[in-house]
């Protein structure tokens, strides 16, 4: 197995194993490693795998999840099928990480490509932790201190016409959760930005023109060229990516079928700063 990296900040192509068949402990481990060092792995060189296939490969690495969200071209519940011609407005054309409206949103997700477009339809990755590490240290301590609100409306809003999803009605009953802005990864200790266009609503403790104004700046921060990684897709590529620590955008610059499958693994509540450092941090207001 061979891993080179894509990106300074972010990614890592993964060849030289044939990802159909079981894994030795030994790969498993340094695909583990490789996965929490770049937090996007590409897997080039792979033919495309069935759905029960994709899921024995994604379960080598943890419990695989069942999304609240499913497609009408979905195989079996735990891979979702996206198959799309015209992309635009259908949920994954915003910078977002997957299912933060979640109290435990996925750990990881991978995709794999099964029809390519004539042209375009890349998908772009972007790290939380160069995101948070960018900004200025009095930037970071104000946002070590805060919380904020991860709900399902928005999407809703934007994918109730689009005929891609079957969403069930307890979706659009989910309560609102809370999340820290900043959260502590679970297996590296390093932290993280943790808002997203997609789901978060508002800052706690914050008026709605603050809170506006500091999403606003985040999320323009979170476009930076400087966080991303951008991936050409062939068919048989699967990204395998840490949704506790990057963001990810499908470019909607295709008018022909793409077909991508995706599996997601069950993951964990977000783990905020200490709270000894939020109180000081609180405190220091």
């Amino acid at each position: 197995m061979k891993v080179e990296k894509v990106t300074a900040r972010i990614g890592a192509e993964v060849s030289g194993i044939d990802v159909s068949q079981p894994l030795d402990a030994a790969t498993v481990a340094a695909i583990t490693e490789a996965f929490h060092a770049h937090s996007v792995l590409f897997f080039t060189g792979q033919r495309p795998l069935s759905p029960a296939e994709q899921a024995n490969f994604a379960r080598q690495f943890g419990e695989v999840e069942v999304d609240d969200f499913q497609t009408h071209a979905s195989a079996i519940p735990e891979v979702m099928t996206l198959d799309q011609i015209a992309p635009k407005g259908q949920g994954s054309d915003h910078w977002h990480t997957d299912s933060t409206y979640h109290l435990a949103p996925p750990q990881g997700t991978m995709l794999q490509m099964h029809v390519l477009p004539e042209s375009g339809g890349d998908t772009l990755f972007a790290s939380m932790y160069a995101a948070y590490e960018l900004l200025s240290p009095p930037m970071q301590r104000l946002l070590e201190g805060l919380d904020a609100v991860h709900e399902t409306y928005m999407l809703l809003e934007r994918t109730r016409n689009s005929g891609l999803y079957d969403v069930p009605d307890s979706i659009a009953k989910a309560p609102p959760v809370t999340h820290p802005v900043v959260h502590v990864h679970p297996d590296t200790g390093r932290k993280s930005l943790n808002v997203n266009s997609q789901w978060t609503t508002r800052i706690e403790g914050l008026s709605k023109p603050e809170s506006d104004a500091l999403l606003a700046m985040l999320y323009e921060h979170i476009k930076s060229p400087e966080i991303q990684v951008r991936w050409r897709w062939h068919v048989g590529d699967i990204a395998f990516f840490d949704n506790l620590c990057t963001q990810h955008y499908a470019v909607a610059d295709y008018d022909t079928r793409r077909v991508i499958q995706r599996v997601a693994l069950a993951g964990h509540r977000p783990v905020p700063v200490p709270a000894d450092r939020r109180r000081e941090l609180v405190a220091a207001g």
